[in-house]
């Protein structure tokens, strides 16, 4: 197989977080059972194209749980505990300076996308984003990858796909991407010398 690009899940991957869930249980005693389905329902409206965003939906929640957030209070919260992953961007860069092309397929909603634009290694080390709420389909939708595909002008077996998630990597694999779940980065390093021999990073 030429590899020509690799594709990879934002979340999980590039950039880590404490539990969104864990932390609401910790800071304001709202227990995890009721707050990943409100988030969930949420998330799955904002992160497509025109959806409701999410604090709009998480509002009348975070009133009843007694939370008095305003919309920029609230994304303040959620996104300042996310972090870079240095690592995952010097392989980034590794890949890209072997010509290897470093592409995002996220799950994701406006308001996170935008202050992900401020990373250094989506400017730096990335050389396209797809966010779900731009091209129109969530990664559980095989047309996510496929437009991905159509926009790079790639073919599956000319890529390696990357996500935290065993679902995600189950419906790349059914289009013929050579998908795998991430656990770390050896394992990453792992496949990219096993479909790349000359791969190596530092």
């Amino acid at each position: 197989m030429a590899l020509k690009a690799v594709i990879f899940d934002l979340n999980g991957v590039f950039i880590q977080s404490p539990k969104l869930s864990d932390r609401f249980r910790d800071d304001f005693g709202v227990p995890p059972e009721e707050f990943l389905p409100a988030l969930k329902s949420a998330l799955t409206q904002a992160r497509l194209p025109g959806g409701v965003d999410v604090y709009t939906s998480m509002r009348p929640h975070l009133e009843r749980w007694g939370i008095t957030h305003t919309k920029e209070e609230f994304f303040h919260y959620w996104f300042s505990a996310e972090h870079e992953v240095p690592e995952m961007a010097d392989l980034a860069h590794t890949l890209r300076a072997k010509g290897i092309r470093v592409l995002i397929l996220s799950n994701n909603f406006p308001e996170r996308s935008a202050y992900y634009a401020d990373f250094p290694f989506v400017r730096d080390a990335v050389d396209t984003v797809y966010y779900s709420w731009q091209i129109g389909y969530p990664k559980s939708d095989p047309r996510a990858y496929q437009a991905v595909l159509d926009r790079e002008g790639l073919r599956p077996d000319e890529c390696v796909f990357f996500d935290d998630q065993e679902e995600n990597v189950r419906i790349a694999q059914s289009l013929g991407i050579a998908s795998h779940v991430f656990s770390g980065i050896d394992g990453v390093r792992e496949v990219l010398v096993g479909v790349f021999l000359s791969f190596r990073t530092k």
